[in-house]
């Protein structure tokens, strides 16, 4: 079985996928002062593909293990000021449509951070199945939105000098999933 999908945008396999979170990853880039691009990575994701007929992507994030590599801004952004993890240690995504466009696979659903939920559409591409060494079946699925981050209470900013804020509202979302069919 080839690691590609002949279409890459097919319906996920019929079967029900837990996500690996050793190979799979959900991002965040944000521009700083409008100047460079800072990355964010919440290494700690759950979650459940279920293909089929009706296919659904249900996920969760721990918000507490989010790290932009740097010590000072991960504790800002774990606090009130933004995430506020003592209080909500977890995003969850919950899909309500998943489809294909074209070439392009599109996931309808509700996101919800800090108690808000919101519905927001994915764009990406069902990147293909196949087996590991191990002989396990996986799928493996790239997923993007953009998001204004202060639908979600994320409202925090600083004025800069001259006019502006340090950060814009707009926040790109970024998932790349690798899931491991169950038995």
């Amino acid at each position: 079985m080839s690691i590609l999908a002949e279409n890459p945008a097919a319906v996920v396999p019929a079967g029900t996928w837990e996500i690996d979170p050793a190979h799979s990853s959900v991002e965040f880039e944000i521009r700083h002062l409008g100047l460079a691009t800072v990355r964010g990575r919440a290494p700690v994701v759950s979650g459940t593909i279920t293909g089929g007929e009706t296919p659904s992507i249900r996920g969760t994030v721990d918000v507490t293990s989010i790290t932009t590599f740097d010590e000072t801004r991960d504790g800002h952004l774990q606090s009130p000021d933004f995430f506020d993890t003592a209080r909500y240690p977890e995003l969850n995504f919950e899909s309500s449509s998943v489809d294909v466009a074209g070439d392009t696979l599109v996931v309808e659903g509700d996101l919800t951070i800090k108690d808000v939920t919101r519905s927001v559409t994915l764009r990406g591409e069902l990147v293909g199945t196949g087996a590991d060494p191990w002989g396990n079946e996986r799928v493996g699925l790239d997923l993007e939105t953009l998001i204004d981050r202060t639908q979600w209470g994320l409202a925090w900013n600083a004025p800069v000098p001259g006019g502006g804020f340090l950060l814009p509202d707009g926040v790109k979302l970024t998932a790349s999933f690798s899931a491991v069919k169950k038995a």
